[in-house]
């Protein structure tokens, strides 16, 4: 990409930025990874190298961490929830991993476990506070049944994973993936500070404390080496990590180990975005060419997020930038 290229393709994604919604005074950084790297920044103290909690983005590494223990026979995606978990109910015996990696587990949705949450006097999103809630559910709706988005299934992957693991789960991800990808600002942050030292902390209040369904804190400049190791497959797991689950039916759901597939324009896609009051994030990768995006901005509107990212993958899928009609 010659100089002038680049000072067209930073021009044009500030114009998509503006397109999409953001005002001049929001914080909005994006990276473009065509076989070269493009970063534009709306401003300079949030940029590619700034860390910020990246929300349900990190379900992937979740993901990740999960396919490694499986790999190493440390567990089963068939495995009871209840092998890992013995403090929750009986209905755990239902549930197996697979289910959650999925979305069809059955628990609770997140507004009903924060209103049992709250009720109890506590503020904050905590795994202890999660699976302690969970201890009171008296039932689930029929594990492997149904596909519905569910946090609260994330927060218990990560903790059998840290179980299968003998050890806390951000060490396990920073010894795992984080060091060996390069991935050196990036970290899952259970607290008890509200971010890691050194992180941009969210302007509406504090991130949750929870690991699995969030709990990474990273950059866009470390979210693109995830994404090219997902497309090398630096850490052997991408295939079982972008394939499909299943319902107890056989019915396919367009989603994997915290990884949402779609189709965007006939190209196949790996992504998933994340929000938080103050926050939004994305990731996409196009498989097919190696090409993908991160994105971070401290602004709310998933709505905006979707915008900006789908008319950035039209760059990355369609480098003349002719939309397709």
């Amino acid at each position: 990409m010659t100089v002038q290229d680049r000072v067209e393709r930073e021009r044009r994604v500030r114009e998509l930025v503006s397109a999409a919604g953001y005002g001049p005074d929001e914080q909005v950084v994006l990276g473009l990874d065509d076989g070269e790297i493009t970063t534009v920044a709306t401003h300079e103290s949030f940029g590619p190298h700034t860390v910020a909690y990246t929300a349900s983005v990190s379900k992937q590494v979740t993901g990740a961490c999960l396919a490694l223990l499986v790999r190493r026979g440390a567990l089963a995606l068939d495995d009871p929830l209840i092998r890992w978990l013995p403090e929750l109910p009986a209905w755990a015996t239902r549930i197996r991993l697979r289910h959650l990696l999925v979305h069809s587990g059955g628990l609770p949705s997140q507004e009903q476990a924060w209103q049992a949450i709250r009720a109890t006097g506590q503020v904050d999103w905590t795994t202890p506070g999660v699976l302690a809630m969970l201890g009171t559910v008296a039932r689930v709706e029929a594990p492997g049944q149904i596909h519905g988005y569910c946090n609260l299934g994330y927060v218990c992957l990560a903790e059998a994973a840290a179980r299968a693991a003998g050890g806390p789960l951000p060490v396990f991800a920073r010894r795992e993936l984080f060091a060996p990808l390069g991935m050196d600002a990036t970290v899952l942050w259970p607290g008890p500070d509200p971010a890691p030292p050194g992180a941009r902390a969210l302007p509406d209040g504090p991130a949750p404390l929870t690991l699995g369904d969030g709990g990474m804190w990273s950059t866009v400049h470390d979210l693109l080496r995830w994404n090219r190791a997902m497309h090398s497959d630096a850490l052997g797991v991408a295939a079982v990590l972008h394939t499909a689950g299943r319902l107890e039916d056989g019915t396919s759901v367009p989603y994997a180990m915290g990884v949402g597939l779609r189709t965007y324009r006939g190209h196949p896609l790996h992504s998933h975005g994340g929000a938080w009051p103050g926050l939004t994030a994305k990731l996409v990768r196009v498989p097919a060419t190696g090409r993908s995006l991160a994105a971070l901005a401290l602004a709310d509107g998933v709505e905006r997020m979707v915008s900006l990212t789908d008319a950035l993958t039209d760059l990355l899928v369609n480098p003349t930038g002719a939309r397709p009609a």
